[in-house]
């Protein structure tokens, strides 16, 4: 992955300009960040998770997918946000809410396995701690970003679309 958008670095903390209506990040490594962003949306919003995944509308992926965009570029299943303050996350408060978010998240996965269905994540007793970790994190980031943390979370397309090469 190449280091996009430094050219910003002087306006860290603010949101840039707008592109057709979407925003585009100042972080250095904005693309790995909207996809942070989009799974713990996802991951954490009950509502969302049984209006969505249980029902089996498309476009959102599922549970997986969200923890795969989570850790894919990251790694951090591996090691510590801390180390991408700067680059993905704007400070030490951020990277340590994605931290435990991660570490509930996958403590379930690793019980109930990848391809487990939705359910098995929903219905199991530590996904409320989860959400929890998972709102958290995300309620700071969007905040951080200027963003709404109560919108609805994008599909998979939209983000796709966010994340394109300019």
């Amino acid at each position: 992955m190449t280091v996009q958008g430094s050219e910003n670095s002087s306006r860290r903390g603010r949101r840039s300009s707008t592109m057709g209506g979407m925003p585009l990040n100042d972080m250095p490594w904005w693309r790995w960040r909207s996809n942070v962003r989009s799974a713990l949306h996802m991951l954490s919003d009950p509502v969302f998770q049984q209006n969505v995944w249980l029902a089996g509308v498309e476009g959102y992926g599922d549970v997986t997918d969200a923890v795969y965009r989570l850790v894919e570029d990251t790694w951090l299943d591996n090691w510590s946000a801390e180390k991408y303050v700067g680059t993905i996350f704007r400070d030490s408060q951020e990277a340590a809410l994605v931290d435990t978010a991660v570490l509930r998240v996958l403590r379930i996965m690793h019980q109930v396995g990848p391809d487990a269905p939705v359910s098995a994540y929903v219905d199991h007793e530590a996904w409320p701690e989860a959400v929890r970790a998972a709102r958290d994190a995300h309620v700071r980031m969007a905040a951080s970003d200027g963003d709404d943390a109560d919108a609805p979370p994008r599909t998979l397309e939209v983000l796709r679309i966010m994340t394109r090469a300019a």
